[in-house]
């Protein structure tokens, strides 16, 4: 027999259970309609937009999309996607990795004011200093290259470098102590003791940041001309022509591989990601 409370905590559950399920449907359905589009013929997409499924199943729009634009196939793209969003990630995994190490464990002059100078940095939107990098990167000569786009991840983001410090200084200092009179380095100690213990920070830092990159449009937009080195995000806008008819059922559909590696990722990462968050959260 259940009591009062007890019925009106399943009511509450029910309730709360039945909004996030509507939210969550609200959520996903553009992307649920993507999907499906790409499926549908280009002058089916618009014409049956209010339906979810496609009249007939078609696999069109993947093989047109694949052979992309211009003598340039969606292979390429997806190269330099990979390329691009590979070599940052590994560039700020590491590079944040240490930096957070040194704020969360040695003790340097203006260590405070340095750590709030990198939160200031982290809080500024990149379209406040594009224009400064910009600058600075076409007197280098790095218009034109990747390098302008991976370079700077290898000095550190501030975001995943808060999030380092925070997973370390839940460490305690003890291991620190006990391995230093065993005649461990401060390096060994990163290497033998830190980076063990904060694997899941580490995948957490390395999810985020492949997914920005691998959806970064505005860096490639920037620094980048060659067709032959855009990347996924970038290619995909040149399916669309404001002055002519647009191939959207072939967009539509390199949009949904595009998704592909994110999708892939987050599910066999899910466990380290939820980890890394939660951990960070209590320890902080």
């Amino acid at each position: 027999m259940k009591t009062g409370y007890q019925e009106r905590k399943f009511v509450t559950t029910a309730i709360y259970h039945v909004f996030t399920f509507l939210f969550a449907c609200v959520m996903i359905y553009p992307l649920v309609w993507m999907v499906m589009s790409s499926f549908k013929n280009t002058n089916e997409i618009f014409r049956t937009a209010a339906s979810l499924l496609p009249e007939h199943f078609s696999f069109e729009n993947y093989k047109v999309g694949w052979k992309g634009f211009a003598g340039y196939g969606f292979g390429t793209f997806f190269k330099n996607s990979f390329i691009i969003a590979g070599l940052s990630t590994v560039g700020a995994v590491i590079s944040s990795a240490v930096v957070g190490y040194g704020f969360a464990r040695i003790d340097f002059k203006f260590k405070g004011f340095w750590f709030a100078c990198m939160l200031l940095a982290m809080m500024l939107p990149f379209q406040v200093i594009m224009i400064p990098q910009y600058i600075i990167f076409n007197k280098m000569g790095w218009v034109g290259s990747y390098l302008p786009i991976i370079v700077p991840q290898f000095f550190g983001q501030g975001f995943f470098i808060f999030l380092n410090v925070q997973f370390i200084r839940g460490i305690p200092i003890d291991l620190d102590e006990a391995a230093r009179m065993d005649g461990c380095t401060i390096y060994s100690i990163f290497y033998r003791i830190i980076l063990p213990l904060v694997k899941p920070s580490l995948v957490t830092s390395a999810i985020f940041s492949f997914m920005w990159r691998w959806d970064d449009f505005l860096a490639a937009l920037l620094y980048l001309s060659d067709p032959l080195k855009y990347p996924v995000s970038y290619a995909l806008k040149m399916f669309s022509d404001p002055t002519a008819g647009s191939d959207w059922g072939a967009m539509f559909a390199m949009a949904t591989l595009s998704l592909i590696p994110i999708f892939v990722i987050f599910l066999t990462m899910q466990k380290y990601l939820v980890e890394g968050i939660a951990s960070t959260g209590i320890k902080g």
